[in-house]
């Protein structure tokens, strides 16, 4: 919490007079009547200098004016009790104060969709956790980029040329729709007829080769389904910094190749180049026929971004199966002395069906984002027939948002509408009712809350359990940042919620009799707002103004 830093450094530097190199370890309390609590000196018991760092300890927090109360227990629990009064005034600098001292350059590699293809639930979690990610680290004040990072080049591409030569194809004359059926039929037959499959690595390697007649096809290709893939990211609320793609690097590779090779960091084996770096399975560079991985595209796009971004850290949102890929892509990169930047995967879960299946239409074929995005849509009517498009548009991004970000990214979990539609439940249509509520509450006030100021002595128990939550934001945001596991914030967006909706549906604020505790509760009310709004905003939701 930044308006407990002063503390965290003061005790730190106790800490270490006694050379003890730990940081203070701030958590949430699970004792009544205190706040958070700090767990540090638990282990320390048995230090010969456990009462002096005790002594010093009383000293420093008794000193601290943002704790009311605490106490270190004979375990040296230590739990503390915030002064609610200090602390509401600050957060009007939250957003300010919250910012890291050294901001790094930071890229978000997601998205990953192949050209040819259109956008599926498999997408849905990489874009949902992409950008939750790219909101958490800019309000940290990182300087923040995101990459889409299309699968424009390959064999997926080789095929779909290739089948739409034998078939007398124009390819300048097709259309999205067209390339979402070639594409899989493509697919069929370089798996199943030899003379396809030999005809398609052949284009391939003269698309490689940069075949003036095969670059065009290729250019209509990604022109086509590049504005479908932006139609699709726009209408589900996404956007991309850089729109790069394996083509942008396919130049860099040949040379990068040689020069591995010079420095012996890589050796031919049986047509193929693979590392010598020590590992088991092999790394493999390139195939024995020349072509490309993706790793090869990768390990060129670390370059390209060195040279054109000068990035800090990568953070690649891809989910878990692909672990190996990036087990071999850090070894890599730091066996071959690309640089000595900080590279993370950041991995998750898949999108099941209610019954825990992979997500598939009725016909068998992955689901198509879109086609997620209007049956939600159609449900939210069921529900409630008097919106208008926009704000069943906003309310849909909501459910696909939420109902992802809630789940821990590391686990699957079950896509089920009629539970994350649900208006009582831990869902999207839950939180932003809770906002919407709060919205119309101050706005039929006709009072102006923001200068209103609490009166402490007349909040009521169910006022000061929601003031008590906002303590909790920090907490939840770093945990949200360090680990880069956006549910924390999604929990603390309904546990806010919730909080609200007790202290609302208690009594009617606006009749209330007693004035005091009426401007408290509104006061109250804007609070939650400015938490709400802050924590959707992070989450990549808008926020609805009707319901």
């Amino acid at each position: 919490m930044y308006q407990l830093s002063n503390l965290i450094t003061n005790l730190n530097k106790e800490l270490k007079k006694y050379n003890i190199n730990e940081s203070i370890d701030l958590k949430i309390s699970t004792i009544q009547n205190y706040d958070f609590q700090i767990n540090n000196l638990v282990k320390f018991q048995k230090n010969k200098d456990i009462k002096k760092i005790k002594s010093s300890f009383s000293e420093i927090i008794e000193n601290e004016p943002f704790i009311k109360h605490y106490e270190i227990t004979d375990k040296y629990f230590i739990n503390l009790l915030i002064n609610i009064e200090l602390f509401l005034p600050g957060i009007e600098n939250l957003k300010d104060s919250i910012k890291v001292k050294k901001p790094k350059k930071i890229i978000l590699d997601y998205g990953g969709p192949n050209i040819g293809k259109p956008l599926h639930v498999g997408h849905l979690r990489s874009l949902n956790i992409g950008r939750s990610l790219y909101q958490i680290n800019k309000f940290a004040g990182h300087n923040v980029l995101n990459d889409i990072h299309l699968g424009d080049w390959g064999m997926p591409i080789a095929q779909i040329i290739c089948y739409t030569d034998e078939n007398n194809i124009d390819l300048g004359k097709v259309k999205i729709d067209d390339l979402e059926k070639i594409y899989p039929k493509a697919s069929k037959l370089y798996s199943e007829d030899p003379d396809f499959n030999l005809k398609a690595q052949n284009v391939n390697k003269q698309l490689n080769e940069k075949k003036e007649p095969l670059l065009e096809k290729w250019k209509n290709i990604k022109s086509i389904s590049v504005q479908s893939i932006k139609e699709a990211l726009s209408l589900l609320g996404h956007d991309f910094d850089l729109w790069m793609g394996e083509s942008d690097v396919n130049n860099l590779i040949p040379t990068m190749i040689k020069q591995l090779y010079e420095k012996n960091k890589i050796s031919m084996d049986g047509g193929a180049y693979i590392s010598n770096f020590q590992s088991d399975p092999k790394i493999l560079i390139t195939k024995s026929d020349g072509s490309y991985l993706y790793l090869t595209t990768d390990l060129a796009t670390v370059l390209d971004r060195q040279k054109k971004n000068k990035f800090d850290k990568t953070i690649y949102i891809v989910d878990k199966r692909q672990k190996l890929h990036f087990e071999q892509l850090f070894n890599s990169i730091k066996f071959f002395q690309f640089g000595n930047e900080e590279f993370l995967h950041v991995e998750f879960g898949t999108v099941n069906d209610s019954k825990g299946n992979p997500f598939k239409t009725r016909d068998g074929d992955t689901k198509k984002l879109s086609e997620l995005y209007n049956e939600t849509i159609l449900k939210i009517k069921e529900i409630n027939e008097d919106l208008d498009e926009d704000s069943y548009k906003l309310l849909a991004n909501t459910v696909l948002t939420y109902s992802d970000l809630i789940t821990n990214r590391k686990t699957d979990y079950k896509f089920d509408l009629d539970k994350f539609t649900n208006i009582s439940g831990k869902t999207g249509i839950y939180v932003q009712y809770a906002f919407v509520r709060a919205n119309k509450l101050i706005e039929n006030s006709n009072i102006d809350v923001e200068n209103i100021n609490l009166v402490f002595s007349d909040i009521r128990d169910l006022d000061n359990n929601l003031i008590k939550c906002f303590l909790k934001f920090e907490y939840y945001y770093f945990q949200a940042l360090v680990n880069n596991e956006p549910h924390h914030l999604a929990d603390y967006l309904y546990e806010l919620s919730n909080l609200f909706n007790s202290m609302y549906q208690d009594e009617n604020i606006l009749e209330n009799t007693n004035e005091i505790v009426k401007l408290n509760k509104l006061k109250i009310a804007y609070y939650f707002l400015f938490y709400s709004k802050m924590v959707m905003e992070l989450l990549g939701i808008q926020p609805a103004q009707k319901m």
